[in-house]
């Protein structure tokens, strides 16, 4: 920085440190900022485009600008509603200028150029409170604003092509109004492909990571000088080598869990060992329950936690193993598809029983169950050829019923997208029906509108039998049903996107496919530059392990974030497989400290201060470079408000810790106790008179048939091709 800027950092207070030294870092004066912001803001007149040799303090100097990238651009700053638009002048000729150069080697030649005209960052800057996450090279990034109210920034990078990056980026947006800054969509730099060889993505992943670190810190910066609250940190779990560090009441409720109380672990596995009973759990269940199987898990095998595909298939395995009895700890609609798949596959004789005497619902099945849901697919039952594209959260009854009124086909949210294209590949003029969740299905659509601005070759890349042409005529006949939601995933609206665009734009953003549109659209765009993940639950997982994985590759010191958009339950197998990535190298001399960090969104209206007397006796955790101070949590409960909240399953959390103990020390004698318990067989029939569970299974054998094969089985396209009135058809 020249010696005639000046520095403003935000403070909790309305003062801000100023600074006229050249170094950022002396000792600041204060003063106050005046509450009219405008006064901040002179007016310019740009007839063209700033000219770098105009620009001493520009790192892209004369000599290295291609001339024939300038044209003229006018812009005006007297007022936030007539910004200027030096900054996009700027990117505009960036754009071209790279353009212009045909071969990419001449591209990274410029690139390294670049690197070389960025003026030196400052070593006590080299912080992890300054890294850029994502980037495959380490980045630093240093914001403030000066006098004028413009933004200033510096940054580096221990990689000269990733130094070329921050160089241009740094050259655009220097000394630019923030509402510049903001202004830029990281598609805007789609246009500067450098054409890097080998792992091309990930280097241009550079560009759009530090835009939004520049943004991020530029809100903040504004949200300061304007005299506007903050917003209070989502709580999180940070998990080290060296242990879990909780931040915030909600997070210090599920870490208290990870370390399960031993007496409780060795009654249960005693029970299962002596009794060969198995154990699936699905993710979300109540932090208690898996702490307690995580550590079981090591001492007995037949314990599984997954999502709701593998649950069934890992029951048979154990049935194969000896299993006697089978405990399934979900939903019901769960423990019917074990006791069905069970029974499929030759073992009736194995007991299957769920973990309470209840119902235990689900909002999305008792939508799939309702009048109106069938009401829809009779729409599909005179539109031949239909195919209806069911979520495997669904009761058995509904597949059955279902089935039979249109040929169906299970999915889950790892393989919707891909069922959906292969039905449309193998069927000409194929209708195809999704249900019963409102949010995937809306969001399916919206995946698909997306695919029609990439390239042939880019759609292929996802499907190799689609292009663009295909993708726009399936989309009028894909259907979905608009009344269905997860009450969990519904949580995540607009005030959790707002805090996650204004706190964690940066951050690595994990989303399940069941949430809305907007916390979609947020995630899809941190996917698209390498942040983020839309999928299943073991989706979520694989994304983090994989970025955790590949941090413990650079062996560098780093702090990852995580944004958790799915059920909180998920923390548990999320930390038991990062502290055992952490742990495999945390002897070994000479590896880096790696600190993995799980936010929770939690609404603002659950939010309470943590207690001073919290069972953790966390004040703040110390992560060298990082002070990070304790943060507001829930007050009690789950917590959570229709605005966004904790993401907690009340219907999960009935699967209670003692109803295992329970059903496990009473096996196999006490029947009568368990009546209540027992997932019993659908001696049902359809209204076609035949066997719910034997209909029912079938959209899931459909389903296991894609997954091998990656088409649709040819019974299914026979049912689809040659309806008997009633929608379903066999050979």
């Amino acid at each position: 920085m020249d010696s005639a800027g000046v520095m403003m950092r935000a403070s909790s207070s309305s003062y801000f440190s100023v600074s006229l030294n050249p170094n950022p870092r002396s000792s600041p004066l204060r003063f106050h900022i005046p509450r009219d912001s405008s006064s901040f803001f002179k007016s310019l007149k740009c007839i063209q485009s700033p000219n770098p040799d105009s620009n001493p303090s520009s790192p892209l100097k004369p000599s290295s600008r291609n001339p024939s990238s300038s044209f003229s651009c006018w812009a005006v700053t007297s007022s936030p509603s007539r910004t200027a638009e030096v900054a996009a002048c700027k990117l505009q000729r960036l754009v071209s200028e790279f353009q212009s150069l045909s071969e990419p080697i001449d591209r990274v030649k410029r690139l390294l150029h670049y690197a070389s005209l960025l003026p030196p960052f400052d070593d006590a800057a080299r912080v992890a409170a300054n890294r850029v996450m994502g980037c495959t090279a380490q980045v630093w990034l240093e914001a403030w604003m000066d006098g004028d109210g413009r933004m200033r920034f510096a940054a580096d990078s221990d990689s000269e092509i990733t130094k070329g990056f921050c160089s241009c980026l740094v050259w655009v947006f220097d000394r630019a109004a923030p509402e510049e800054v903001l202004k830029v969509k990281t598609e805007d730099l789609a246009a500067l492909n450098v054409g890097l060889p080998g792992r091309a993505q990930s280097r241009v992943n550079t560009w759009h990571n530090v835009l939004m670190s520049m943004q991020k810190r530029t809100r903040a910066l504004v949200a300061a000088r304007e005299g506007k609250p903050q917003f209070e940190p989502f709580p999180s779990l940070v998990v080290t080598a060296d242990g879990i560090h909780a931040k915030g009441s909600y997070a210090e409720a599920q870490a208290r869990f990870i370390f399960p109380d031993e007496s409780k672990v060795k009654e249960l596995v005693n029970v299962l060992k002596e009794k060969k009973i198995g154990v699936v759990a699905h993710f979300y269940m109540d932090p208690e329950v898996q702490g307690i199987l995580t550590a079981a898990q090591k001492h007995w095998p037949h314990i599984y936690i997954s999502d709701s595909l593998v649950m069934a298939d890992t029951a048979v395995k154990m049935a194969e193993a000896g299993c006697q009895f089978i405990t399934v700890l979900g939903v019901d609609f769960m423990s019917e598809n074990v006791r069905a798949i069970l029974d499929q596959a030759g073992f009736e004789e194995v007991g299957v029983y769920r973990m309470s005497n209840e119902r235990i619902g689900c909002s999305l099945a008792d939508a799939a169950a309702a009048p109106a849901y069938m009401d829809y697919l009779q729409a599909a039952s005179i539109s031949t050829p239909s195919l209806h594209v069911v979520y495997i959260n669904t009761s058995l009854e509904t597949k059955a019923h279902t089935h039979e009124l249109v040929p169906t086909i299970t999915c889950t949210s790892s393989n919707v997208v891909q069922t959906i294209l292969q039905a449309f590949a193998q069927i000409p003029n194929l209708n195809v029906w999704y249900g019963p969740d409102s949010y995937m299905g809306a969001n399916i659509v919206e995946l698909f509108q997306q695919m029609i601005m990439m390239t042939d070759e880019e759609i292929a890349e996802i499907h190799p039998e689609h292009n663009r042409d295909s993708i726009m005529s399936l989309l009028p006949r894909l259907h979905y049903y608009q009344d269905g939601t997860c009450i969990v995933h519904h949580l995540f609206g607009h005030e959790v996107v707002e805090k996650i665009n204004e706190m964690y734009c940066d951050a690595f953003l994990t989303a399940h496919f069941e949430v809305p549109g907007e916390m979609f659209s947020v995630a899809m765009e941190a996917k698209r530059r390498g942040m983020g993940v839309v999928g299943s639950t073991q989706n979520i997982l694989d994304f983090i392990k994989q970025r955790v994985q590949e941090a413990l590759d650079r062996n560098l010191n780093d702090h990852l974030q995580f944004v958790l958009g799915t059920e909180s339950g998920m923390v548990t197998s999320i930390v038991a497989a990062v502290r055992s990535l952490l742990g495999s190298v945390k002897s070994s001399s000479g590896k880096a400290n790696i600190s993995v960090e799980i936010v929770f969104p939690v609404s603002s209206d659950s939010m309470t201060r943590t207690s001073t007397k919290s069972p953790l006796s966390l004040n703040s955790v110390d992560m060298s470079d990082i002070i990070l101070p304790i943060i507001p949590g829930v007050a009690s409960g789950e917590g959570c408000s229709i605005h966004g909240g904790c993401a907690s399953c009340p219907y999960m959390k009935m699967n209670s810790l003692s109803s295992l103990l329970k059903v496990c020390h009473h096996l196999p004698n006490d029947k009568n106790i368990l009546s209540a318990y027992e997932a019993g067989r659908f001696n049902l029939q359809t209204p076609h008179g035949k066997s719910v569970a034997d209909v029912g299974c079938e959209p899931i054998l459909h389903m296991r048939h894609f997954q091998a094969s990656r088409k649709l089985p040819e019974k299914l396209v026979y049912q689809i091709l040659h309806p008997r009135g009633n929608g379903m058809s066999t050979r």
